[in-house]
């Protein structure tokens, strides 16, 4: 097993995997993966199924909005039956087989685990993605439309780390999917699901960009 998990990401293509042995090799394994119907894919690398070229880590903006945002929201939820959790838990949707790793999930209900594997868990209520420059088409596009077969999800946030843009899709009245994008300081986040808001300078404080501009 030590083997096949130290080989170049490439290796994993050659052959598919069952979600056993998935969550084997990732449970040994120091690096995260992405699992879809039978590959695994290093997560943020430019092997990925999302076929856009990724980085190896995520940048400091995306860590400074990172930490801005899952402050804010774990203090907010507090003392209420929603939980936040960071990068390091794993999801899986089962209508779709996918596994990966939100930089956010919010999970408002009991939460449920895969029968198999105790550390990855089903059916978030809220998923928060920060954008990368090689992983936003992939945000926007193929992984939006594998987040939208989670029966419980309420809302999808993608947060630009280059750039003040926040797109909010949320379920509308009518049952769907409904975008509000927000690309100015003094605008405003509505978590519509969790009954709070967060400004965009709260979002971005701290937070310095490539032109210089910077979010206080």
């Amino acid at each position: 097993m030590d083997e096949l998990i130290n080989e170049p990401a490439v290796e994993y293509q050659k052959r598919r995997f069952t979600i056993e042995e998935y969550l084997e090799l990732e449970n040994a394994s120091q690096q995260k993966h992405e699992y879809f119907q039978g590959e695994i894919f290093p997560l943020h690398r430019e092997e990925s199924f999302s076929d856009v070229n990724s980085m190896s880590g995520a940048s400091f903006n995306h860590n400074l909005i990172f930490s801005n945002v899952f402050s804010f929201v774990a203090t907010k939820l507090n003392g209420s039956k929603c939980i936040p959790f960071g990068s390091d838990m794993r999801l899986n949707i089962p209508e779709n087989t996918l596994f990966t790793y939100p930089d956010i999930s919010i999970y408002c209900n009991e939460i449920k685990h895969l029968e198999e594997d105790e550390n990855t868990a089903l059916l978030p209520t809220v998923i928060i993605e920060i954008l990368s420059p090689s992983t936003k088409e992939y945000d926007r596009g193929n992984k939006f439309k594998l987040y939208r077969d989670i029966p419980s999800l309420k809302e999808y946030i993608l947060i630009d780390s280059e750039s003040i843009s926040v797109e909010a899709f949320y379920i509308n009245e009518n049952q769907n999917w409904e975008l509000k994008e927000s690309k100015e300081m003094t605008n405003v986040l509505t978590f519509v699901s969790l009954g709070f808001k967060i400004q965009l300078k709260d979002i971005y404080y701290r937070v310095h960009f490539a032109s210089k501009t910077t979010a206080r």
